[in-house]
């Protein structure tokens, strides 16, 4: 085993899967998905387990759902991953009620989003996240995704942040890498890359790790993206980041994430159903078809182990 290469390695893992949450069709949490869903990302080298963020549709969740979700992947974890809940929202009393559950419930970690519709400040997005911070013991990653939030935290408010001894990492979707250096040099930040169509650039940069939807099929290569690029040879992690590209294409660009990376899980045969929540609808046929095809290219089994 390789030694961690930054502290919070131990605390989120590197390998880390924003993870689907498996429905069935009448819109209820299938548990055997969610079973063997976990089993499978851990099969695949899936060290951190992102539970309810983004792709595992959080705004459709309730908070019993959630907290449900959060104790049942655990369970089923074992200590196998870390489980990273997801508890961000535009309502700073919500975030930290929810940062609560999850630390009640046994998650490891929390991932903050960065307050989303109401645009806070710069000192109103410090605010927030600090008071999630002193909600709990568990340590936190900020999530930095402006295209979703509408607010970006500045350089200055993640070095402010970076002062809090509970607030120990970032998932980038922000893909400023001159900023993510900068920070990087300036902190004790860990950053992950929640782009995965730039996986490689900050992993080079030295990004800690990734949080990956297409990791929800493709665990087992980001793993070995990781080990090329920490073991200095870029030959190799270019080999890989380019043989995933038609499954980035496919999962990320289509159709939503949530909802392609179901479909995809679906045809593998690890998830019984492709059922998404409104808003979000099923990808149609044709997307479909061109992840059918980025599935053949990146040549995924029956078993989702990526021949070599």
């Amino acid at each position: 085993m390789t030694t961690a290469q930054h502290p919070a390695e131990l605390l989120f893992g590197t390998n880390l899967v924003a993870m689907v949450t498996p429905m069935r069709p009448d819109g209820a949490i299938s548990e055997p998905g969610l079973a063997d869903l976990v089993d499978h990302l851990l099969g695949t080298g899936c060290d951190g387990i992102v539970v309810g963020g983004t792709i595992g549709e959080a705004p459709t969740l309730t908070d019993a759902e959630t907290t449900d979700l959060i104790r049942a992947v655990a369970a089923r974890a074992g200590g196998r991953a870390r489980v990273i809940a997801g508890v961000g929202t535009n309502n700073t009393a919500t975030s930290t009620h929810r940062a609560r559950q999850a630390e009640a419930a046994g998650a490891d970690a929390l991932l903050l989003v960065c307050p989303y519709y109401s645009r806070p400040t710069q000192a109103g997005v410090v605010a927030h996240c600090l008071a999630v911070a002193d909600a709990t013991e568990l340590p936190v990653m900020l999530y930095d995704v402006p295209a979703r939030t509408g607010t970006a935290m500045d350089a200055a408010t993640l070095v402010e942040l970076a002062r809090h001894p509970r607030i120990r990492a970032v998932k980038d979707a922000k893909g400023d890498l001159s900023e993510a250096v900068s920070v990087m040099a300036g902190t004790s930040l860990a950053y992950y890359c929640g782009i995965d169509e730039l996986n490689l650039p900050h992993l080079a940069c030295g990004a800690t790790g990734v949080v990956s939807v297409v990791g929800n099929i493709a665990a087992d290569r980001n793993a070995e993206l990781i080990r090329a690029v920490r073991g200095g040879d870029l030959d190799t992690a270019r080999a890989i980041q380019v043989s995933l590209l038609p499954l980035t294409d496919a999962v990320m660009r289509a159709s939503p994430g949530a909802a392609t990376a179901k479909a995809a899980l679906a045809d593998l045969g690890i998830i019984p159903h492709a059922a998404v929540r409104l808003p979000l609808l099923e990808p149609p046929a044709e997307h479909r078809l061109r992840l059918a095809d980025a599935l053949a290219t990146a040549s995924v089994d029956h078993r989702n182990r990526l021949v070599q």
